[in-house]
């Protein structure tokens, strides 16, 4: 359970005094609770650990893509292809480079 404890409570497990007083300096500043700031934090950074999962994941089945293929592309052919898309030009993949 987690329990970030900023009503001036005396837990072991609670926020740093430091943390706590931004905290409520938030709240008060923002005219919301402490609680709301602390789910909306948690909610960030799960979002975000979720999101570098998923690029992680990305990158090691690319990874492995390219161990089974052999094929690499050049950077500069891929930024190019990239700067085409989005202008909106309808363009074909770039050529492998190295296979």
């Amino acid at each position: 359970m987690l329990r970030l404890c900023c009503h001036g409570g005396n837990h072991d497990d609670s926020a740093p005094p430091k943390l706590r007083a931004r905290l409520r300096a938030i709240a008060k500043e923002t005219d919301r609770s402490v609680h709301s700031l602390i789910i909306e934090a948690v909610e960030k950074h799960a979002a975000y650990e979720e999101q570098m999962r998923s690029l992680v994941k990305e990158a090691l089945a690319a990874d492995a893509e390219i161990d089974r293929t052999g094929e690499v592309h050049r950077a500069d052919d891929v930024h190019a292809w990239a700067k085409r898309i989005a202008q909106g030009v309808a363009t074909p993949r770039p050529k492998p480079w190295r296979k």
